[in-house]
């Protein structure tokens, strides 16, 4: 008879279809298992509707490990080894982890924990999860084959009460779709298409509004409402598989190629004749292609590409019209849904120019200057004094390569060796001897101070002066200028007013000091007085 101890019970079940007394049924189970065991049962812990896939989302199994660790009971009390996990490697981490706890795990159905009963079960729930994964997606093949749906939402259909699979055709919303089909076809652009239907208040498929993205979709998966064969009459399953992130127990889609997708006949369901969807999918290949002609053309990306906010809806504002060497931006909203009232245009090499003479004036701070002489003679410092801790192992290995070098070339000059095989060789080691030597002097020799001078300023105001054409120039160098750039600006906030344009930058400049380096403003935002108010921008 073991001695009488402090006993946790714990119970799980996997989906909500499952009803409560699933929980009740296995504690009533286990607190018998405890009573004959003579276990004192403390406490329970269960988790309703929760996979066995992952322990993220886990609650109760998560308290249970935080009072083990507080010492709150002895032993822990499961029906079975698969209520804890079906993963092998989260079955085999809490085990360890009980077990350094010197926490052993009894199950009704399995008996004591060790190495070899969770190795087994973890393997076998492992096996268990696979075949369960691969005979839900055979039963919803069958499903498609039969002529049903096979689940998730779509736009224009609703389910039919008591027969799952069955779908029927919402009226209203059908003739939606023909009308932006119909629109589509004759050349109405999507982002057209879009406003009018928010325009006039048209339900979206989900969301506030609609948009362009809603219409057109993503091609590699298959989605976005002009692409839906379903509403041609041919239902499509099996476009991306469902897979679990280990790290964050998040279900993720993954796109399958489309070979393996599915495709079944379903007239019933059919809201576009056929001649009026291969016309509308011809339009969107050519605009497509004209688009990727297009893209091809452009320049590079701005510097501040995707930090440029609408102020007065908060959304992106992107290039709308050229005119020369002006670039024009406009709110993107407004374009893609016609919801944001801003519908003005603005000269996006001015709010470059603001923003970099801004930008200027706060690199001007001497603090910046001083800060990077303090880095640079820091890292000299760090590299000379390593540097010198293996001043020993350089010596010694100067000295190795000067005599290989010295005794193969005895060896050509005596006529032991000679043919280009043997000059060759002599070349490599004497330029290994020469480096060994370098890297020695190199650590003998003593590291110069750099000074803070008031040319140094004068020189780094200078270069200031040229950041915007030095950023603007396609380069290397000024790509990861950009870069660097762009991790100190959080946004640039452009906001029209009936005469001018305010432009509001969002950064953290200190981040160039540290945030305890520097006394002065980490965040810089501009308002009013960013530049004087400039007409036309």
């Amino acid at each position: 008879m073991p001695d009488r101890r402090r006993a946790c019970i714990y119970a799980r079940f996997s989906t909500d279809l499952q009803s409560d007394r699933s929980i009740d049924d296995q504690v009533a189970l286990c607190r018998a298992y405890a009573a004959r065991e003579g276990l004192t049962v403390v406490t329970t812990y269960s988790d309703r509707a929760r996979t066995s896939a992952s322990l993220i989302g886990r609650d109760g199994l998560q308290d249970l490990m935080a009072d083990a660790r507080a010492g709150k009971f002895d032993v822990l009390v499961v029906e079975a080894f698969d209520r804890l996990s079906r993963d092998q490697e989260d079955l085999a981490g809490i085990h360890k982890r009980l077990d350094f706890l010197r926490i052993p795990i009894l199950a009704v159905n399995d008996g004591r924990a060790d190495a070899i009963q969770i190795g087994v079960h973890g393997l076998l729930g492992q096996i268990w999860m696979d075949g369960h994964k691969k005979k839900v997606r055979r039963g919803m093949a069958g499903v498609i084959r039969g002529g049903r749906h096979a689940g998730g939402r779509a736009y224009g259909y609703r389910p039919l009460p008591g027969q799952p699979g069955e779908l029927e055709i919402v009226e209203a919303e059908a003739e939606v779709i023909r009308r932006i089909f119909a629109a589509y076809a004759v050349g109405t652009s999507a982002r057209a298409i879009a406003a009018e239907l928010n325009g006039e208040g048209v339900p979206p498929p989900r969301g506030p509004r609609w948009n362009a993205s809603t219409l057109i979709g993503n091609h590699a998966r298959g989605h976005g409402l002009l692409r839906n064969e379903l509403y041609k009459g041919i239902q499509v399953w099996n476009r991306i598989t469902m897979v679990r992130d280990p790290d964050t127990g998040r279900r993720v889609s993954r796109t399958n190629p489309e070979s393996e997708w599915q495709r079944s006949p379903a007239p019933h369901l059919r809201i576009v004749e056929d001649a009026l969807y291969d016309r509308v999918q011809l339009s969107k290949a050519d605009r497509a292609q004209s688009g990727a002609r297009g893209r091809a053309l452009t320049r590079p990306l701005r510097p501040f590409s995707g930090l440029l906010r609408c102020g007065c809806c908060g959304a992106g504002m992107s290039i709308s019209n050229r005119r020369g060497t002006a670039i024009l931006i406009r709110c993107s909203r407004s374009v893609e849904s016609g919801t944001c009232a801003n519908r003005r245009q603005v000269r996006l090499d001015r709010i470059e120019a603001a923003v970099f003479a801004r930008l200027r004036e706060e690199l001007e701070h001497p603090a910046y200057l001083r800060e990077y002489l303090r880095v640079y003679h820091g890292e000299r410092q760090r590299l000379a004094s390593a540097a010198r801790r293996d001043k020993a192992q350089l010596g010694r290995a100067a000295t190795k390569a000067r005599a290989a070098f010295d005794r193969a070339h005895k060896l050509y000059i005596d006529g032991v060796t000679d043919g280009p095989a043997a000059e060759a060789n002599i070349r490599r080691l004497l330029d290994e001897a020469r480096a060994a030597e370098i890297a020695l002097a190199q650590a003998e020799a003593e590291v110069p101070v750099v000074e803070l001078h008031p040319a140094a300023l004068a020189r780094y105001i200078d270069a200031l002066a040229d950041l915007a054409p030095s950023l603007a120039a396609p380069t290397p160098p000024a790509q990861e200028a950009v870069a660097i750039l762009r991790e100190l600006i959080s946004a640039v906030v452009v906001t029209p007013e009936e005469s001018h344009v305010d432009v509001v930058m969002h950064g953290y400049m200190a981040m160039l000091l540290g945030r305890d380096r520097l006394d002065c403003r980490g965040l810089m935002v501009a308002e009013e007085g960013f530049e004087p108010p400039t007409h036309g921008l």
